[in-house]
């Protein structure tokens, strides 16, 4: 039974958000990020034109070889008014034929190219369904940090309103100068603007993650531990075939084999098979009185055609232009190549600086706190007396320690972020998304 519980979730979770976008009129539900990437996969027109691109593929394949396959057809041709004279051309009542593709070289390329093609459309459909997983994952990890970030926010903001208010008090009973209030003042309006920005990013976001979906705008409530921890990676792991730049690669060697198909096509012989049946009619005119003997009226006719071409400028033009376009095709891969390899360069080098400023920001936020419980422990316990008494602390000190507290524990969710984000991006460069789906369906 434990086997199938998972997908049972899977399955479960999916279908809720289904249901969410079918009836925009529903609640906010708690939707996991495994549940948000399944959706964004469905709902994204990047993967349903690659998707549209891959059946394109699968049936210019197919056409490849249906040359090869005899196709039949039929044909009547009645007289609209009876015939009078000779008109050159036998009168048919209908007529049946069947011909195909015996061998030809060139179309043997063309199905290679095609083949080929297909599968570079499979791998452009892997490629478009990982950057989606992507997409999503950054944004529902970013509104989750910017949701959490906005809560210290709201904190803060209440602390600096009670510090002005505090300093209100002090300076009216001429404790403090104005100045120490103006600042009070403007530390709360900052912190009003930081609040008010953080709303702004997380509505951003809310709709974001609507349009990846499908989900109404306002329906997801995210689930803080359906997040699994990213697999920590470096450029010196080893490295994984990307399904971008084998589609390049692929799609490259396609029209390299349809290149020299359009080569050979130049100078090959094409072998084609036909078989003909005509039923000949002498009513509605007077076809026998032009023939020594009369019509006959079943005739039949089957053989091999070949075809050696000596010189067709069409064919010459066709095979330089196709020629220029696999060139082209295979710089472009190896362009792809290269800014994927810098890429990994850059973003190994980032995430090394990203490391240690998470780390500083965790140790900043770590002090700030035990700064708090000093200031709060000295509130409670005064300052002493001698010569190694301490400052005398008041209020405000406490409402500014825990607005510092805050802010570095606000820091160090943004530089997390960051990290983060700077990892998905490496695994994605590695060729290591599959790694992080299957947290996403461990969780």
């Amino acid at each position: 039974m434990r086997t199938g519980g998972k997908p049972l979730r899977l399955g479960a979770s999916v279908l809720a958000g289904l249901a969410l976008a079918a009836s925009p009129s529903l609640a906010r539900a708690q939707v996991t990020l495994l549940t948000v990437v399944e959706l964004a996969q469905r709902n994204s027109s990047a993967v349903q034109l690659a998707e549209a691109d891959v059946e394109k593929a699968s049936a210019r394949l197919e056409e490849s070889h249906d040359v090869f396959i005899p196709s039949v057809s039929f044909g009547s041709g009645l007289p609209a008014f009876p015939e009078v004279g000779f008109t050159g051309a036998l009168p048919t009542l209908y007529d049946a034929t069947i011909q195909s593709m015996a061998f030809s070289m060139p179309m043997i390329r063309y199905a290679q190219a095609a083949r080929a093609g297909l599968t570079a459309a499979e791998l452009s459909l892997k490629d478009a369904r990982e950057q989606v997983t992507l997409d999503a994952s950054r944004a529902y990890i970013e509104l989750d940090t910017v949701d959490r970030e906005l809560e210290a926010a709201r904190q803060q903001e209440a602390d600096a309103r009670r510090l002005v208010a505090i300093e209100q008090q002090r300076t009216e009973a001429g404790v403090d100068p104005m100045l120490v209030l103006l600042q009070a003042q403007l530390t709360a309006a900052q912190l009003k603007l930081n609040r008010q920005h953080l709303e702004t990013r997380a509505a951003t976001l809310s709709k974001q993650l609507a349009g990846l979906t499908g989900l109404p705008a306002g329906s997801i409530t995210l689930d803080h531990a359906s997040i699994p921890a990213i697999p920590d990676i470096a450029a010196d792991d080893p490295p994984r075939a990307t399904p971008g730049l084998d589609s390049a690669r692929m799609l490259a060697h396609s029209k390299a084999v349809a290149a020299r198909g359009d080569r050979e096509r130049r100078w090959m012989p094409e072998f084609s098979f036909g078989v003909l049946y005509d039923r000949n009619t002498t009513v509605l005119n007077n076809i026998n009185d032009y023939y020594r003997s009369y019509l006959p009226a079943n005739n039949f006719s089957s053989g091999f055609n070949i075809d050696l071409p000596i010189f067709n400028a069409g064919y010459r033009a066709r095979a330089r232009e196709s020629a220029a376009d696999a060139l082209r095709a295979k710089i472009e891969a190896e362009q792809a190549q290269d800014q994927n390899n810098a890429q990994i360069a850059e973003l190994t080098a980032e995430l090394r600086e990203l490391g240690t400023q998470a780390e500083i920001a965790r140790l900043k936020a770590r002090i700030a706190g035990e700064q708090l419980k000093s200031v709060q422990s000295q509130l409670q316990l005064g300052a002493g007396s001698g010569s190694s008494a301490q400052p005398q602390l008041s209020p405000t000190d406490e409402q500014k320690a825990l607005i510092n507290e805050q802010q570095k524990y606000e820091d160090a969710l943004d530089a997390q972020l960051k990290l983060n984000e700077a990892r998905l991006n490496l695994l994605r460069a590695l060729g290591h998304m599959q790694d992080w789906l299957n947290e996403l369906h461990g969780k």
